[in-house]
């Protein structure tokens, strides 16, 4: 039986890229394809992928929030988190949401393929370089220190702070998230509370600081 695949990327030559490389294998079949992270949530509940490959700087919701909210809805999904960002931040959060697996985008083709069999077996993979600098990042503190800063807000007022960043105001986050304007505007208030920061520009800071979102969301 071949192994069901999820492409998750905002690119899509990128995910030409991949279809073609994971076509190539007769063992795995991509299902489907998402290009911003909320959509890949929406399609991993209706396909049911073994396996999701998923970028992380994706707008709307970014890789590491949607493969949290995917393995809490369906835990027998893996992630494989496929992305250009390899700093021990990223990836500590990337396995806290519950990725089962971090590959840098020049991997090649075999190393993809085995990262996929060993989540499908029930392993965690992470590549040689992934794995140097996560021990690196952990020895520093400076990832636990960034993590912390991430903690101390809740998934979805870091969905409002992502889609901030990227410059929606209140009436299009509440439209996105299906909630009322009144509640953006109280997580928008508990956001600037809890992080000690009091402007739009200080929380888009943070949060392309923090990898939630890039520069040029």
């Amino acid at each position: 039986m071949s192994t069901r695949i999820l492409l998750a990327d905002d690119h899509k030559m990128v995910r030409a890229g991949f279809r073609h490389l994971l076509a190539t294998n007769p063992d795995m079949e991509v299902v489907a394809e998402a290009d911003n992270g909320r959509e890949a949530v929406r399609l991993a509940a209706a396909h049911r992928p073994d396996v999701v490959l998923m970028d992380i700087t994706m707008p709307e919701l970014n890789g590491i929030e949607a493969t949290r909210q995917i393995r809490k809805a369906t835990e027998a999904i893996k992630v494989l988190i496929l992305s250009v960002h390899g700093t021990a931040v990223h990836v500590i959060a990337a396995l806290q949401a519950g990725a089962s697996g971090y590959l840098l985008k020049d991997a090649d083709a075999e190393e993809l393929f085995t990262a996929i069999r060993a989540m499908i077996a029930g392993h965690v993979y992470l590549s040689p370089e992934v794995a140097d600098v996560v021990v690196h990042g952990c020895a520093s503190g400076e990832s636990n220190e960034c993590l912390a800063a991430l903690a101390t807000i809740s998934p979805r007022e870091r969905e409002v702070l992502q889609l901030l960043a990227e410059g929606l105001g209140s009436k299009e986050i509440a439209a996105k998230l299906h909630v009322s304007i009144k509640t953006v505007q109280s997580h928008r208030e508990r956001l600037m509370d809890r992080l000690d920061i009091h402007n739009v520009a200080g929380l888009t800071k943070f949060a392309i600081r923090h990898g939630l979102t890039t520069s040029d969301a």
